[in-house]
């Protein structure tokens, strides 16, 4: 403020007409009045006016000002030349500082004029002024003792004297004679290349225009055919970061090595690496979407393109492994291929699929999941089970269906009583076979089979395997019949069944069959049936619900349910003494939380899939390992992670042998050391061990 008060003296008493400097802007003087009388002295303008003028005058220097395109460009193009010459100036400082930095040492070193030399010649200056004064220094000659046997008759480099010389020793003449390549012009590679190009041009001459264009065609193919197995050679990326036509035969094995699918049979499609490339109906792939199925589970991903290419299928995968969807997906994509109208003309001639499940509970757990799908794509699916009226589910029959899922027995029924007929039916499944054949139901299933016609069975050829043939033929109503067995365990009677009712399927294995999933963690308890209700209490209190507790008979599951109840557990009781509608209701109470155990026999074993099992106690120890092995396959589905606590007596001793050889083979599971030890685990059961230590079969 004082600045401004003494420069605005300074320049009114110079009677300057130039304007007031502040900083770097000038505020000019102001005009004078017109009006104003000149006898009057002037009077000096007010320090207020002047600062107000000031900074009037340095907002409008602040607000921005047009400027049009050329010269904002003509702006940028000054700043960045300034910029690159400002950087270049500063590189070549920083050059010649270093240069600078470098003759200083080198001087520093070597003394002033001696840095142009290098380290080499200046050993080689010193070593002559040593030969100069002190003598050349003689090597002794080497010699040879008496008692040497083997003569050397190579010369020693050193002592070859001709190559200071003679220009013969260092460059080697070579033969010149006619030809090329080999000597005399025996050329076998030029000769046959000449020979090639000879009959290649003679019969260019002889083909047509048309045959001209298609050789020039499959010349360009071969070459990028060659181009592209080349680059795949050399490329080192994974699976997952490459699209789908340059994935190599390498890349598959690796990809069938991470998720543990091995697979059987001819011309078998390469497996889903995701739900896009599955070749789904749009409207299916936004049901998978909206249900949260993010990728597939590797017996989905093996199976569906097999079942899209209307093959028939063998699938062994382990308990919780996604199969109920790897068989409903390529059935309802054949289904909803076929026009509207033509499904509403064939109802009078049944359904074109079966699914077959061993129990109740399994049959309405497929309806369930397959009807997350059907709905949604007007697909009809009803179930044909016992515990329900025969009357009602004829009803729905007569309605018109496209899919029936039913147990073998009350399907039978059904088909005995002209409810229902199978003259269209070309797509059956078995699900949980093993366990079918196991309950007896082997005849009831032969009979379901001849009811279905046989015009449409595929013949026992290669055809069977061919799949553009049967993408083909599957894009109508009147396919090649279909079948899809799945099982966890691959017994005889099962091979049995799918050697007759099968045409060159394709075998999917997923793990080890029979064996259960790593995920599990197995332990296991020798106990005492008078320890067993004191170790179960332990149990329940250290676990979140929802637990499955199995047990061989339907009394001891009713009078167990009744003692938890007592002690304050909130349980239920599930086995085939109870009605259709009880059983619903037990596995619904558990699934919406109304209800934290589950007692159960063997009909829970297989098949029943609640989310979230965190722990499967054996109360009793299964009669077989097959049956243990769906027992403990109730928890750690659909890629997570659970408990299965077993308690043994000395009444389970048939199993310990295989139980023990199961805890073996897991990951995360430990075998007791008691189990081990016992005696009843040393050998399978059915053998002895004679006086010479050696097993024998009994």
């Amino acid at each position: 403020m004082a600045a401004i008060v003494a420069t605005v003296a300074d320049r009114v008493e110079t009677g300057t007409s130039a304007g007031i400097m502040t900083g770097t802007n000038a505020v000019p003087r102001p005009a004078a009045v017109p009006n104003q009388d000149p006898s009057k002295p002037k009077q000096p303008l007010s320090l207020e006016e002047l600062m107000k003028k000031h900074e009037r005058a340095k907002e409008e220097s602040n607000k921005p000002k047009f400027m049009s395109k050329k010269k904002r460009e003509a702006l940028a193009a000054r700043l960045a030349a300034e910029e690159k010459a400002q950087k270049e100036q500063q590189e070549k400082e920083l050059r010649d500082k270093r240069k600078q930095l470098e003759r200083e040492a080198r001087d520093a070193r070597f003394g002033e004029g001696l840095a142009w030399q290098t380290e080499d010649e200046r050993n080689a200056e010193l070593k002559d002024i040593r030969k100069r004064y002190f003598g050349r220094q003689r090597e002794k000659r080497k010699i040879r003792r008496m008692n040497d046997k083997k003569f050397v008759f190579d010369w020693d480099e050193k002592d070859d004297t001709s190559t200071d010389y003679n220009p013969l020793y260092k460059e080697k003449h070579e033969v010149q004679l006619f030809g090329r390549g080999h000597i005399a012009g025996i050329d076998v590679v030029q000769q046959l290349k000449d020979k090639g190009e000879f009959y290649e041009a003679m019969l260019e001459k002889r083909r047509s225009e048309e045959q001209k264009a298609t050789h020039e065609a499959a010349r360009r193919r071969d070459a990028r055919d060659q181009a592209k197995m080349a680059k795949q050679r050399h490329d080192t990326r994974h699976w997952s970061e490459k699209p789908l036509d340059e994935m190599t035969n390498r890349d598959w094995r690796i990809f069938r090595e991470d998720f543990n699918i091995a697979c059987k049979g001819g011309n078998i499609p390469p497996p889903l690496r995701s739900w896009d490339e599955a070749g789904l109906n749009p409207e299916m792939l936004k049901a998978i979407q909206k249900l949260g199925f993010e990728n597939p589970t590797p017996i989905q991903r093996a199976a569906i393109p097999i079942g899209l290419n209307n093959r028939d299928i063998i699938g062994v995968a382990e308990t919780g492994s996604g199969k109920t969807l790897a068989f409903v997906l390529p059935l309802l994509n054949w289904i909803i291929s076929l026009p509207q109208l033509v499904r509403e003309q064939d109802i009078d001639n049944g359904p074109y699929a079966v699914i077959l499940a061993p129990t109740r509970d399994l049959a309405q757990q497929i309806e369930d999941e397959a009807n997350k799908f059907a709905r949604p794509l007007g697909v009809r699916l009803v179930s044909v089970i016992g515990g329900h009226s025969r009357e009602d589910q004829s009803f729905k029959l007569n309605q018109g269906c496209e899919v029936v899922i039913a147990t073998p027995g009350r399907l039978i029924d059904v088909l005995d009583n002209h409810y229902m007929v199978l003259n269209q039916c070309s797509y059956i499944v078995m699900d949980e076979a093993d366990r079918m054949l196991d309950m007896g139901f082997e005849p009831e299933v032969q009979r379901i089979l001849e009811y279905i016609p046989v015009s449409n069975m595929k013949p026992d050829t290669d055809e069977a395997e061919d799949q553009h043939l049967l993408a083909e033929n599957s894009r109508n109503k009147a396919k090649y019949r279909q079948t899809v067995l799945f099982t966890a365990t691959m017994p005889t009677s099962v091979e049995r069944l799918a050697r007759t009712y099968l045409r060159r399927p394709a075998t999917v294995n997923i793990g080890v069959a029979g064996r259960a999933a790593d995920r599990v963690e197995q332990r296991v308890l020798m106990l005492s049936e008078k320890q067993k209700r004191n170790e179960l209490v332990k149990l329940l209190d250290s676990m979140e619900p929802p637990v499955i507790i199995f047990v061989n008979q339907k009394k001891g599951a009713d009078v167990l349910t009744k003692s938890l109840e007592k002690m304050g557990y909130r349980a239920s009781a599930l086995h085939g003494g109870k009605s259709q509608d009880l059983r619903e209701r037990a596995l619904s109470q558990l699934k919406d939380k109304t209800k934290d155990i589950l007692v159960a026999t063997d009909v829970a074993g297989r098949g029943i899939d609640i989310k979230g099992i965190s722990m499967v106690i054996n109360y009793d120890m299964a009669k077989n390992i097959e049956d243990y092995t769906h027992r403990i396959g109730r928890t750690g589905r659909a890629g997570s992670s659970g408990v299965a606590v077993t308690f043994l007596t000395e009444e389970d001793s048939k199993v310990f042998w295989d139980l023990k050889e199961m805890l073996k083979s897991s990951k995360n599971s430990v075998c007791p050391r008691e189990l081990e030890q016992h005696p009843e685990a040393q050998h399978k059961p059915g053998t002895a061990v004679n006086k010479f230590g050696r097993k024998e079969t009994l």
